[in-house]
């Protein structure tokens, strides 16, 4: 049997004005200073212990990263994540693809999410121009001053768009350095510029809600937000401009960066909040990287850190302060739990509403600060 390829290119998409959006950020967005949700008790034991590790950590020039699901985002929790980082609680925070999606439609159009049933039966879903093109040519245009994917697009969303080279520019520097580092995001945004019919110049593309933007504002307060996407996993596949090399390589330079997080962790905090499969795969990676160079330099792996693990899930009904379960028990294959338990430190798993958990932890710390 011959497999022929489908052609990406002859993809039909529709303005994100016509999609009927799910979510209004105006309806979702948490006020950081109301009285959190509700949470039973012995979740708010977790968090104080959790508040308490943050601040030791800080005080300690440890790391803190917060690594989340996208319905985080699509909760609403945009305003609570910012003021933990302008207060410098969090040096760190990773997303996943639709992390990143939801933030940058709201920034855009103030709206989100979609139905995927009925969209895939019309060979609608994901397939809006604006969420394909902007993020791609956010990532195209980050990738010539070597930015990684969270950094690219928290640099479009804060000033409302970029401002592509010249054509000629970007071929005289193929031919005069190929195998220069930079040499593929010149070559794929090149490409792209012919075939999608990008102008040189200014893409003034304005975000209204950006000041609930996690992006824009891990950007203006010039703190790492890496982003882990996967190939064909997110709604920027499903358009003409699809370009796997410009996500890969802006997914490239984001994991090497979170584990210039991972290093700083000696006595620091994980908090892996409603990422199921992305938080874990990535770090357990990451971390045996860092240990990795650690051994090899004749340091110590990483010690002493504390990992808060929040999840909707109960946990299999499993104590996982006693390590993980037998393989016969169907706990076992929870990858967000199992993971991080083998992660050395200290893992706590939380079963708690996302944005809940981290309303309650932001109103935690500023109590003990």
């Amino acid at each position: 049997m011959t497999m022929t390829p489908i052609d990406l290119t002859r993809l039909k998409v529709l303005p994100l004005a016509q999609r009927k959006s799910l979510a209004r950020l105006e309806d979702v967005l948490i006020d950081p200073g109301a009285a959190p949700g509700p949470c039973p008790g012995h979740n708010l034991a977790q968090i104080r212990r959790c508040a308490s590790h943050i601040i030791q950590a800080r005080r300690h020039g440890a790391g803190v990263m917060l690594v989340y699901g996208a319905h985080l985002i699509k909760n609403g929790a945009a305003d609570i994540l910012v003021r933990l980082m302008e207060r410098g609680w969090l040096t760190h925070l990773a997303t996943n693809g639709a992390g990143v999606i939801h933030d940058w439609e709201f920034a855009y159009a103030g709206v989100s999410t979609e139905n995927v049933k009925d969209n895939v039966e019309t060979g609608t879903f994901g397939a809006w121009e604006e969420t394909g093109r902007n993020i791609h040519l956010a990532l195209l245009a980050g990738a010539l001053n070597g930015a990684g994917f969270g950094r690219s697009v928290g640099q479009f969303i804060s000033q409302d768009g970029v401002t592509l080279p010249p054509v000629e520019s970007l071929e005289a520097a193929l031919v005069a350095a190929p195998a220069n580092a930079l040499a593929p995001a010149r070559a794929e945004l090149l490409q792209a510029m012919r075939v999608h019919q990008l102008a040189p110049g200014r893409h003034e593309v304005k975000h209204p809600w950006k000041s609930s933007s996690v992006l824009a504002h891990s950007f203006r307060l010039n703190m790492p937000l890496t982003v882990h996407p996967g190939i064909g996993y997110d709604i920027i596949a499903n358009h003409p401009m699809f370009n796997g090399a410009a996500i890969g390589r802006a997914a490239d330079v984001d994991f090497r960066l979170f584990g210039g997080a991972v290093e700083q962790l000696d006595g620091g905090v994980v908090l892996s909040v409603g990422s199921a499969i992305m938080g874990p795969q990535v770090f357990e990676k990451s971390l045996s990287c860092v240990n990795n160079l650690r051994l090899q330099a004749g340091r110590d792996i990483v010690r002493g850190h504390n990992l808060y693990v929040v999840d909707l899930h109960d946990g299999g009904r499993w104590d996982w302060s006693k390590g993980e379960p037998p393989k016969d028990n169907p706990a076992y294959y929870l990858r967000f739990c199992k993971s991080y338990s083998r992660m050395g430190g200290a893992m706590h798993y939380l079963q708690c509403d996302n944005a809940v958990f981290v309303h309650h932890l932001l109103r935690e710390l500023e109590k003990k600060a």
